[in-house]
């Protein structure tokens, strides 16, 4: 009989990754009901710019399991506060807003990881115990 696959208790935080991600689309898509309706040039770039990253954070969450995919979440963050900053001030103080929540969970990330170190998370301690493993 095989064995089961190791439990990953990194998995579940990258859902968490993608879920803040498209919370964060919407966000940022609803940010363009807060555009100045005066200018419709920067109007069109705004949407543009706006759009994409909507779209990006979309992708990007079914893009977490990757290695890669945390590093891009959150270079989408600091392109969503940088966009804000430009073009819709409300965007930037929702972009500060979700970068709180990316430190969470960052911090929750290396707490896991410093109790996997320790062989202290509960799917290890379970495996220690299991008598079906000699």
């Amino acid at each position: 009989m095989s064995e089961p696959a190791p439990v990953d208790p990194l998995k579940g935080l990258r859902g968490v990754y993608a879920a803040v991600l498209v919370l964060e689309a919407i966000t940022v898509a609803l940010s363009m009901l807060v555009l100045p309706k005066d200018d419709p040039g920067t109007n069109s770039i705004a949407i543009t710019l706006i759009t994409a990253l909507a779209v990006l954070m979309v992708v990007a969450a079914g893009l977490q399991r990757r290695p890669w995919g945390l590093g891009l979440a959150l270079g989408l963050q600091v392109a969503t506060i940088a966009v804000g900053l430009a073009l819709v001030p409300a965007l930037a103080v929702m972009g500060v807003v979700f970068a709180l929540v990316w430190a969470g969970i960052l911090w929750m990330r290396r707490d896991v990881q410093a109790r996997m170190a320790r062989g202290e998370l509960p799917a290890q301690q379970r495996a220690a115990a299991d008598p079906t493993d000699s």
